[in-house]
């Protein structure tokens, strides 16, 4: 079975690791190398890193339904399949049609809910109590196509997006191995997703990653689990951006105005929400490292009484 793999972040290498072990990967789509940091390296993709590793063709068009040359190099590998994780372009109609037996999607979520570019951070954001992945043949509209295959995982109260997506990029790799041999085999039957309105997974941004303290006490931890490990969920102590890493939500209530800090301690910054009282565990400023908060007061002052957000 002759594969096509694109992709290009952490997430998607698992997945070409356990297809490298099981089918024959002629090609590797990723996208360009990129400059970053102050000194501006160029940087290399997980999944260019990975496939190095194994002299497997590597192929980084800016935007591959404009690369003529890619396309035309694309159309001569007489592939089966096209697998896609997390790849970062958007596939033409033009390219969903290269493959002799179509384009499989590896998509991080329970389809048909969170369909988009962010479903882990928004699952966790809004509560969920279960996620997973979905394998499905991809057509032109946005995680729209037929499902073929899905599996389920557990979110536990203080899973962060990050260890969410640890657990699904390992989850993904082998349900996608199953997907493949189960059409190989024929026991897979597609099914359609339907036009059934469903949450839309957009994507993530720093500009929307300020806490609002009006918000109940678990709405703002799932909110802090949800930009964790990016872009951050933060708020503002005396003008300065403090970032929050980590909270617990106390069985407590207060009558002080929401963000205001109650009590600050070895276990914490305690904090008035919208209804509720949240304890602040893990916090960094700028210019320093992320730090516990029982760490950061030996040295620093945090004043109680102090409204957060202001």
């Amino acid at each position: 079975m002759n594969i096509v793999f694109m992709g290009t972040p952490d997430f998607s290498v698992p997945s070409l690791k356990k297809l490298i072990e099981e089918f024959n990967v002629v090609a590797v789509f990723t996208q360009p190398d990129k400059p970053k940091g102050r000194g501006k390296k160029v940087f290399f993709s997980p999944v260019k890193e990975e496939a190095i590793k194994y002299n497997i063709p590597i192929y980084q068009p800016a935007r591959l339904k404009n690369d003529e040359q890619a396309l035309n190099e694309l159309k001569k590998m007489e592939v089966d399949f096209i697998i896609v994780v997390a790849y970062g372009q958007i596939l033409t109609k033009e390219v969903l049609d290269i493959p002799k037996k179509g384009c499989i999607n590896l998509h991080a979520s329970l389809l048909p809910k969170y369909r988009g570019a962010a479903p882990i951070n928004w699952c966790i954001i809004n509560g969920e109590k279960e996620s997973g992945n979905t394998t499905m043949f991809m057509d032109t509209g946005l995680d729209t196509g037929d499902m073929l295959l899905n599996s389920v995982v557990q979110i536990s109260e203080d899973m962060t997006a990050g260890d969410l997506q640890n657990l699904l990029k390992e989850d993904g790799a082998g349900l996608l191995v199953k997907t493949l041999k189960g059409l190989k085999s024929g026991v897979i039957k597609r099914k359609k997703q339907g036009k059934t309105p469903t949450i839309y997974a957009k994507m993530l941004s720093r500009d929307m990653a300020k806490i609002d303290w009006n918000l109940s006490s678990s709405k703002i931890k799932n909110f802090v689990r949800g930009l964790n490990p990016w872009p951050i969920a933060y708020t503002q102590y005396r003008g300065e951006n403090m970032k929050i890493y980590r909270v617990d939500i106390l069985d407590e209530m207060s009558q002080r105005e929401a963000g205001y800090i109650l009590e600050v301690s070895q276990s914490g910054i305690k904090v008035a929400c919208g209804s509720g009282v949240l304890m602040i565990k893990k916090i960094q400023f700028p210019g320093g490292r992320p730090m516990e908060v029982s760490e950061y007061i030996k040295g620093h002052l945090i004043e109680p009484g102090i409204v957060l957000g202001k």
